[in-house]
């Protein structure tokens, strides 16, 4: 695996750096002697009574920030779900009507094919005068006769107005729809803007509040500070000028030796009151020093006497040693040449026998 050095996030090195000053800060307020005061630290609770105030603050401040917020979501959602909801009324409607209008069944192709009353009006009884299965000799009609002809023109003319009174129907139905939809999209569009500018306008005031409470808990906790430290300096410098007084009246800075003595045991001192030997007890060390001295060179000299004994004592164990060595030496030669002579005299009386 490779190292990948990731850069700290910002707000973690933030958090991690106010942790530390605020442990810094607390360490140096217990661990000083002179401001350290026994049982509970009052200064440190109310600093985070106010701290825990200010969060609660800014908490509720951005909790009303966020309701704005979605009040004004949920405002621009339900404004976009009537206008889908008008657009897709209007659709359906547009598409009956065209159904209605350009769809019925007896203007499509098929229909001579599946007309229920096709046989009926296939061949009728009687059609009339110009019935085209009446021939002259039925007396029906007449060559170059036309009886319906002011009736078909009035019915021409009628289904004429009638088509043209539609059409301006329509054309004006159609432009009074779709004015009626831009004013209703100019409406919604203008009641939006409103709602935008009025949220926009909360959230400037929730701004600006949330802004100069947090300045002025900013200026409080500064002024709460430059008081804290004002009398934390006033208190430093009263207990100077008064250990300057304790010391200078008090028997520190004095030479008498009964100070250091111990009230409950004489032979203990008080290291804070204590200025040293007196005369007498640095000659009565001194004397014990010159007889450990004494005492450690008689000493020294047995040491070197018993070393010269032991030494002496092994050279003389030594030279035994070695004369004994000489002597079985000497003792093995002599038994040497013995068996020799031996081993001779013995080997002339086998040649001899």
């Amino acid at each position: 695996m490779y190292k990948v050095d990731l850069s700290p996030d910002p707000k973690e090195v933030a958090a991690i750096e106010a942790r530390r000053n605020r442990e810094k800060e607390r360490q140096s307020r217990i661990f000083n002697v002179r401001t350290r005061v026994m049982g509970v630290d009052v200064e440190a609770l109310n600093s985070q009574v106010e701290e825990r105030k200010l969060r609660e603050a800014t908490e509720q401040s951005k909790e009303a920030a966020y309701g704005t917020n979605q009040v004004q979501y949920d405002l621009v959602a339900q404004m976009l779900e009537k206008e889908q909801a008008e657009r897709t009324r209007r659709l359906a409607k547009k598409v009956q009507e065209f159904r209605e209008q350009k769809q019925q069944l007896k203007n499509r192709r098929e229909f001579d094919l599946w007309d229920p009353e096709q046989l009926q009006n296939e061949f009728p009884a009687h059609l009339g005068d110009s019935d085209p299965h009446c021939g002259p000799a039925s007396l029906q009609w007449f060559s170059g006769e036309d009886l319906y002809r002011a009736t078909c023109l009035r019915m021409q003319q009628e289904q004429f107005r009638y088509s043209l009174e539609r059409q301006l129907q329509e054309q004006q139905q159609a432009k009074a729809d779709e004015k009626c939809a831009d004013m209703l999209s100019d409406q919604l569009r203008l009641a939006m803007d409103m709602r935008a500018t009025q949220l926009a306008k909360l959230e400037e005031s929730c701004r600006v509040a949330m802004m100069s409470a947090m300045a002025n808990a900013n200026k409080a906790q500064a002024a709460e500070l430059a008081e804290r430290q004002c009398r934390e300096h006033q208190h430093e410098q009263e207990a100077n000028l008064m250990e300057i007084q304790n010391q200078i009246m008090s028997d520190l800075l004095t030479e008498n030796p009964q100070v250091a003595q111990h009230p409950m045991a004489p032979h203990r001192v008080l290291p804070y009151c204590w200025k040293g030997m007196t005369p007498e007890q640095r000659a009565a060390i001194r004397k014990v020093q010159e007889a450990q001295c004494s005492e450690k060179e008689a000493q020294r000299q047995a040491e070197q006497a018993l070393d010269a004994k032991w030494e002496s004592q092994a050279m003389r164990s030594a030279q035994a040693a070695m004369e004994l060595e000489e002597q079985e030496r000497e003792l093995c030669a002599e038994f040497r040449r013995g068996l020799g002579s031996f081993n001779q005299q013995l080997a002339k009386e086998q040649n001899a026998q």
